[in-house]
């Protein structure tokens, strides 16, 4: 059951072709994916530190990385609100909080591809310690307003293009953010967050969360 369940999140085959796999119904393989999904998070055993340990001494989160991510998903009945106009496809968008040091993903938000990375932010209640450093991307402008000891990139305009000076800041800048791209990138291996979410999105929150337990295991060990 638990590598069926694996396979599932993995390579994201349809319920019909892993239980042809193991030679069992389609529904009994459907109640066994559901059942061994039930059980991390009811243990803990995978479970995210959450944002309140963003709020405590010890946790190495002095440099935090702040990104957003998105999964493409059915065209639902309300599109306008799903809609995403950077995709250009209807999505669900993920708010990944991850540490700078080890690269480890710290928290979760979630809310309708629609909604705008600095507003989900604010929408997601994330707090950190006075001293902790942010570093963002250009989807987080405004944030300097917000809270200080911020970092983004400097945006050109026609009246003042960028010197050559911020180019090399946006280029270090970039490099500093990569742990967090690769944390996005290893949640996204498995297929289920990477293709079109093709199951009811009241079980989303609860998939994204656990993969990312697993990928942080993965890291730790």
């Amino acid at each position: 059951m638990l590598l069926a369940a694996l396979e599932y999140l993995r390579e994201y085959r349809t319920y019909v072709r892993i239980a042809a796999s193991y030679g069992i119904d389609e529904s009994n393989m459907c109640r066994a994916i559901k059942w061994v999904g039930n059980v991390p998070a009811k243990s803990g055993a995978f479970s995210l530190p959450g944002k309140k340990a963003l709020l405590k001494d010890g946790m190495d989160c002095e440099v935090v990385l702040v990104d957003a991510t998105e999964t493409p998903i059915e065209r639902p009945k309300k599109q306008r609100r799903r809609y995403s106009g950077k995709k250009k496809r209807h999505t669900v968008k993920t708010q990944v909080v991850a540490r700078k040091s080890d690269g480890l993903i710290v928290c979760l938000a979630f809310a309708s591809g629609k909604t705008h990375d600095f507003w989900l932010f604010k929408e997601s209640l994330t707090h950190f310690l006075t001293g902790a450093k942010l570093l963002l991307d250009s989807g987080y402008q405004g944030m300097g307003k917000l809270r200080g000891n911020c970092e983004l990139p400097k945006k050109k305009t026609k009246k003042s293009p960028l010197s050559a000076e911020d180019k090399r800041g946006n280029r270090e800048l970039s490099g500093a953010r990569a742990r967090n791209e690769h944390a996005i990138g290893l949640v996204k291996r498995f297929r289920i967050l990477a293709e079109r979410y093709r199951n009811r999105r009241r079980r989303f929150g609860l998939r994204f969360s656990l993969i990312a337990g697993i990928c942080n295991f993965e890291l730790a060990n």
